[in-house]
């Protein structure tokens, strides 16, 4: 790390005043280390990303309803690893619902109806992985969540790329 810091330091300021890059030096890494701490605190909870949609322009509801379905399928697979199926049943749910409701906002708006099919897509996958990773109770409830997401993929892929009549 010295080698590195007094390269570095050359490279700003040159052999002259050592002092100067080395202030420069901590400066920079301070902001830097300033900035990770306020990306990782503006994280807000499920509850506040709930809160957040119905108050959100019609445009950004979809971004945040996929957010809170993605945090809470991470949540389903955590709660089926440590056998609490049916805090995990609750959390699957809340994926299927919030896919519902993002795939009616992208329709709605016509916005972000692409990155909605394939945030819902990656899901599929997940829950098709998890579906093996859990007792034959926690599958039915997989299985259901995973028949409502093709619906809502099925459905944004007909609004994508309906035809008018007359057109080919």
């Amino acid at each position: 790390m010295i080698v590195e810091v007094s390269s570095l330091r050359k490279m700003i300021l040159g052999k002259r005043n050592s002092r100067a890059a080395c202030i420069t030096i901590v400066t920079l890494v301070a902001i830097y280390g300033l900035c990770l701490t306020a990306a990782a605190k503006e994280q807000p909870t499920v509850e506040e990303l709930k809160a957040r949609v119905s108050s959100a322009p019609i445009g950004d509801r979809p971004k945040i309803c996929l957010e809170i379905a993605e945090r809470q399928l991470d949540a389903a697979e955590k709660l089926f690893t440590a056998t609490e199926d049916e805090k995990a049943q609750v959390a699957l749910s809340d994926v299927a619902a919030f896919s519902e409701q993002a795939r009616d906002y992208a329709v709605q708006s016509g916005k972000h109806q692409k990155q909605t099919e394939i945030s819902v897509r990656k899901m599929v996958r997940k829950l098709g992985n998890l579906k093996h990773a859990v007792t034959h109770d926690g599958q039915a409830a997989v299985q259901n969540t995973i028949d409502r997401l093709e619906r809502v993929r099925d459905d944004l892929l007909a609004a994508m790329f309906h035809q008018k009549k007359g057109e080919k």
